[in-house]
């Protein structure tokens, strides 16, 4: 059986099908602003190539942005002790920016500190409990610290503000097969997941994979 790892917010290698695409950006803005919450209309953010992308609107200092564009890019070379010092100051001088904190937690979750990940992650979505990011996030790092229920709970959080956020549905799905033996669940959220992605030749396989095993 292939090897099946979580769906984050970008392309990773070993994840899926290349081109999907996820980004959370943090926009200077100058008017009253809402502040920690993603610009969705209807809960359905706006389609990019194979993904979705969300902006939330914060009003904050230019050089806070710089320090949050320099830290993304740290993050990126995977400098993560300077990219997380870096981030830390953004929530400092922008304690409602949703964005940095996400970001922050995907961050330590990379580092493998995956306490201080959930917290931060948590910081987002007490921020703003419509983040779909925090929340799918949230679910690889409970994953991660063998808390599935709690896993389950935050793939359908996502799931419950946007269904067809095809990060979390897959994530839903390897949790419900690998991890909870919930071959129902697993069944039912590849295929809501293949309808949205059908060019993921992996997933089908891991959906016959799925089939074949449950046969008596």
């Amino acid at each position: 059986m292939a090897t099946r790892t979580d769906l984050g917010r970008r392309t990773r290698a070993g994840r899926v099908a290349a081109g999907l695409v996820l980004t959370v950006a943090l926009v200077v803005s100058t008017t009253t602003a809402s502040a920690g919450k993603p610009r969705v209309s209807g809960s359905t953010p706006p389609a990019v190539a194979g993904g979705f992308e969300l902006t939330e609107k914060v009003r904050i200092p230019a050089d806070v942005r710089g320090d949050y564009d320099n830290a993304l890019r740290l993050l990126e070379a995977k400098q993560y002790e300077q990219g997380i010092a870096l981030l830390l100051k953004v929530t400092q001088k922008a304690p409602n920016a949703t964005a940095a904190y996400v970001d922050l937690g995907i961050a330590y979750d990379k580092s493998g500190d995956l306490d201080k990940a959930v917290a931060s992650l948590k910081r987002a979505v007490e921020l703003n409990p419509r983040q779909l990011v925090a929340y799918n996030e949230l679910g690889i790092v409970y994953r991660k610290r063998g808390e599935f229920a709690a896993a389950r709970e935050s793939y359908e959080r996502a799931l419950g503000v946007f269904p067809g956020f095809h990060y979390a549905r897959l994530n839903l799905a390897i949790l419900c097969d690998l991890y909870l033996a919930d071959l129902t669940c697993a069944r039912d959220n590849y295929a809501a997941y293949q309808q949205q992605v059908p060019d993921d030749k992996q997933v089908a396989k891991w959906i016959a994979d799925l089939n074949a095993r449950a046969k008596p």
